[in-house]
């Protein structure tokens, strides 16, 4: 089995890099989708939440309020420590739990979008960063996902700065440029990684 850690600032694309790895035939852990699991109605993590946080970070039904939360945390670096020191072990569980089902001959990609932030590299036996420019970032948030320019900064802010992320990367996938560009990169990478996991039986 190979342990790759995916990551890459918001608005960098790891997403569509995640998606094109799967179809290749990587097994994916995403640490967002775990993240939402463990903080749904009724999880220990949902019921910390609310008692670091107070009942304003619900909805009407009784889920978590996410833009609300986030407009709370990333203002605030205290508080957004306090939310990681709560979800974060338990999405490392849940991770643990799901590449222990994996088979030893496969790609696992660990999608981990506080990669750098939260010093995982060493969880990994590569770093695979997908890269654009902060420009190109914000961008993407701006246009595409319809954010406000002043929440997409802080939220790109609030992350590791462009240098960090490279800095622990063994391949990075430059996605500065058109989607056209970036499966054949992806390819690539793929290509790399299942040559490593034979290497490695």
């Amino acid at each position: 089995m190979l342990k790759v850690g995916l990551t890459g600032g918001i608005g960098a694309g790891k997403s569509e890099v995640s998606r094109l790895l799967v179809s290749y035939g990587a097994v994916l852990i995403d640490a967002d989708r775990i993240a939402r699991e463990v903080v749904e109605p009724g999880t220990p993590g949902l019921a910390a939440v609310v008692a670091a946080f107070g009942d304003g970070v619900l909805t009407g039904d009784g889920t978590l309020d996410r833009p609300k939360l986030g407009s709370i945390v990333f203002a605030d670096p205290e508080r957004l420590a306090t939310l990681n020191a709560i979800v974060h072990p338990l999405v490392g569980a849940r991770s643990a739990e799901l590449e222990s089902a994996a088979d030893p001959g496969d790609v696992v990609i660990h999608d981990v979008p506080l990669l750098t932030e939260n010093g995982l590299a060493s969880l990994y036996d590569l770093v695979v960063v997908v890269d654009a420019s902060p420009e190109t970032q914000l961008d993407r948030l701006v246009r595409l996902r319809g954010m406000a320019e002043a929440e997409a900064k802080a939220r790109m802010a609030a992350q590791a700065t462009r240098a960090d992320r490279l800095e622990i990367a063994d391949l990075v996938i430059d996605n500065d440029g058109p989607l056209d560009a970036l499966e054949p990169q992806v390819r690539e990478v793929w290509d790399e990684l299942t040559r490593r996991t034979a290497d490695r039986a």
